[in-house]
């Protein structure tokens, strides 16, 4: 699973990539109009010598009619994404003029009309590449359409007498074919970039940009189809009150959230919550994206097949609660019966996901010391890398220390209360749909409260001030977990592609909502008994292999962009001394 984590880090990481558009393509369009009209200024100015700026509401208009007409070639119709395209290929334009400007300045010599024409060239090379990679038309439909907009553009930008001997001027020519014939060839070695493992970088790239639009169908497809079925296990703890009125299940699924909002189980733990009536707390169990579930038709399958978990064992004790810190590793843990329950953070320090060797260890040694079965919670409480060798050896020996005190606690009858934000109408940017929910145990008399957020993590040391502010009020929070959702309630456009927990809202406003949320389950506290439940259903997961062949994609791809990249601006750089 490790090599996984590596590969999943490695696409997040390149995820910046995608905030390379605009955020509104209004903006796009007013850009691009405006530098429409820069383009024909400079031109007729700079180039011709000439005052005949009434040529400028003509390119505009061309250039606006024409982003309608791209739309209509574009995969899925899209007005939004031939406006992205459009101002940066005009940016390219009017860079070139320019760059041929600055050159004349500074190698003294007479302004070309080259770079017009050359400029209208570069113009229709982008074209190729940006309609092949995300607008998802062919190469020989992209060079059908290549110079629609920018030809158009040129020939009412550029008097009629002279279209022909700038269009036919050889120097002019050999430039742009040549990066008409670079364009092309980056688009066809990049789209094979991920062979043999993806078939199409491009098609991937388009499921991808659809499913941010919510048009998920595609990229589940494309990922269930390499998906593999395999058995998965969830455990939960149920509290019911002694007349069965009232229940909790705290639930740990062996699945992962994601692969990323929306598309398949990005949003499993309000899913489980809201099958649960809203009473439950979804914790993020040792599980990586290699666990994630590919569609919705699987999330379905799990859900369903949840209602058929079985009861394992019944008791009515628990013991008081453990918690071991050791440098910045900290184990809380509670005994249920012969379960004991383990929540693992290195908060406020944070980590990624703990690797799930981790968790088989933790197992074995608790199997040794003739435990049933053990229950751990990655509590995922903080923003962090990869955990380091020390700091998971250090987790390891605070599981072990926590694991061999509780075998020494006594254990006392249960009382528990819950409550949650579900009718508090709470709406914030980092806070996903299931909202805030504390569970009170009262265990020999003294009181202890747990809190879980639905949300992708938290920043770091926002856990530290809710433990504080609450315990100024003489009330012991254990742990704030989160439940790792990827469901985004808005797009973030930042390089996590989310807003952690407390990035947003502040830390005293959560405060203030867990203490009134722990304050309601603990006027519910009453006499409980304790259920383990566990259940396992065959369901399609991702995988290691899909995310080793998308990290590859992506690493070919931009080798080759760079390569290419590299190339075109020395051949641009040639063009100046010309």
């Amino acid at each position: 699973m490790e090599k996984s984590s590596d590969d999943v880090s490695n696409i997040h990481n390149r995820f910046s990539l995608t905030l390379i558009n605009p955020s509104s393509h209004y903006f796009s369009l007013v850009t691009s109009l405006i530098i429409a009209a820069v383009i024909t200024a400079t031109t007729h100015l700079g180039y011709l010598g000439s005052n005949e700026l009434f040529r400028i509401p003509l390119v505009v208009g061309v250039l606006g009619v024409s982003q309608i007409i791209d739309s209509r070639f574009t995969k899925n119709k899209e007005y939004s994404k031939a406006l992205h395209a459009s101002l940066f290929a005009n940016m390219l334009w009017v860079v070139t003029l320019f760059m041929g400007l600055l050159a004349s300045l500074v190698l003294s010599k007479e302004t070309s009309l080259f770079f017009v024409t050359f400029g209208m060239f570069l113009f229709a090379s982008f074209r190729i590449g940006i309609f092949t990679t995300t607008l998802g038309a062919s190469i020989r439909k992209a060079w059908a359409i290549c110079f629609i907009q920018p030809l158009a553009m040129f020939l009412v930008l550029i008097p009629h007498e002279m279209w022909i001997s700038m269009l036919t001027d050889p120097i002019s020519l050999g430039y742009g074919i040549s990066f008409l014939i670079i364009a092309s060839v980056w688009s066809v070695l990049t789209d094979r970039a991920g062979k043999p493992g993806m078939e199409s970088t491009h098609k991937t790239i388009q499921a991808y940009l659809a499913s941010q639009k919510n048009d998920f169908t595609e990229a589940e497809n494309i990922m269930e189809q390499r998906s593999s079925e395999t058995k998965v296990s969830t455990s939960q703890i149920r509290l019911l009150s002694e007349n069965g009125d009232v229940e909790f299940r705290m639930v740990l699924p062996e699945i992962h959230p994601g692969p990323y909002h929306p598309v398949g189980g990005s949003n499993i733990p309000y899913l489980i919550y809201k099958n649960l009536d809203s009473s439950a707390m979804v914790m993020h169990s040792i599980s990586d994206h290699a666990l994630n579930l590919p569609s919705k038709n699987e999330v379905e399958k799990y859900l369903k097949n949840l209602e058929n978990s079985s009861v394992k064992e019944v008791g009515m004790v628990c013991t008081e609660p453990v918690t071991v810190q050791i440098n910045k590793a900290r184990v809380v843990g509670l005994l249920f019966g012969n379960n004991p329950l383990l929540f693992l953070s290195l908060s406020p320090h944070g980590m990624e996901d703990i690797p799930s060797y981790m968790k088989t260890e933790i197992e074995q040694y608790a199997k040794n010391r003739n435990y049933v079965r053990t229950l751990i919670v990655d509590c995922h409480n903080a923003m962090g890398p990869e955990i380091s060798k020390e700091d998971g050896e250090d987790m390891l020996k605070a599981a072990k220390s926590c694991l061999d005190s509780l075998i020494t606690k006594e254990n006392y009858p249960i009382e528990f209360g819950y409550a949650n934000s579900d009718g508090m109408d709470l709406w914030t940017e980092d806070l996903g749909m299931g909202g805030l929910g504390v569970i009170c145990l009262k265990i020999n008399g003294k009181k202890y409260f747990l809190g879980w957020a639905d949300a992708n993590n938290m920043e770091n040391g926002v856990r530290e001030k809710i433990v504080e502010r609450f315990l100024r009020k003489d009330m012991n929070l254990l742990e704030i977990c989160t439940s790792d959702t990827h469901y985004a309630p808005v797009k973030a456009r930042n390089k996590n592609g989310y807003y952690q927990l407390g990035l947003i809202t502040s830390a005293d406003r959560l405060s203030q909502w867990f203490l009134d949320i722990a304050k309601n389950a603990d006027e519910k506290t009453a006499a409980a008994k304790f259920e383990i439940l566990e259940n396992q259903t065959d369901v399609k997961i991702m995988g290691q292999g899909i995310f080793e062949d998308y990290s590859k994609a992506l690493d070919n791809s931009l080798r080759i962009t760079k390569q290419f990249l590299i190339g075109g601006v020395i051949l641009f750089i040639t063009s100046l001394f010309l």
